[in-house]
């Protein structure tokens, strides 16, 4: 299935191409991730949400110490408690468990948060500046050849001198860093 649109995007770019030679298209694109990789801020985003993730482990870590320290409790003192403490004591582990796996859970979904907005800002700025160098040299459409998520790139093919990364770069302020060597 993913495969049929990407070759119905290929198709259609393509024909794209091949009409707007006439009306005045013109194609470019871009590596979000690259560009973000080479500002000045990515390393302080980075810094910071290696920080709430050390906060999140660390608490997710003291948990589950207390939780073991109470299951050690229970197992060295159970033959000695009446029948009711326990089943209550058991009760008490099973919600402590419980509460571990939720935080756990909540910890995901609260450092995915965390990064999209400490990325957004960052984001914005990126697309401020795409905007402006395709408006400045006569873009029309700029795709992003960034990090694949379902292993495909949306750009299946680009010629480098309409990659405008380093333009992109230039505007923010940020001289491009020197093209990959050749072997």
């Amino acid at each position: 299935m993913k495969t049929r649109w990407i070759f119905i995007l290929a198709f259609l770019v393509a024909a794209a191409s091949a009409q707007g030679q006439e009306n005045g298209l013109k194609i470019g694109y871009t590596n979000a991730e690259f560009i973000l990789g080479n500002m000045p801020e990515a390393k302080q985003i980075e810094a910071d949400l290696k920080d709430y993730e050390k906060q999140l482990s660390t608490q997710l870590e003291s948990k589950a110490a207390d939780f073991q320290a109470k299951v050690e409790d229970f197992q060295r003192n159970a033959e000695n408690m009446i029948p009711e403490v326990r089943n209550d004591k058991q009760l008490e582990l099973q919600n402590l468990q419980q509460s571990i796996e939720k935080f756990r859970a909540d910890a995901q979904t609260s450092l995915q948060r965390k990064q999209n907005e400490l990325l957004q800002p960052a984001y914005d700025k990126i697309q401020k500046a795409i905007d402006e160098v395709a408006k400045a040299n006569g873009y029309t459409h700029i795709f992003n050849m960034g990090q694949p998520e379902v292993g495909l790139h949306i750009l299946l093919y680009g010629r480098e001198e309409d990659n405008i990364s380093n333009l992109v770069l230039k505007n923010l302020g940020i001289e491009p860093p020197p093209p990959p060597a050749e072997n």
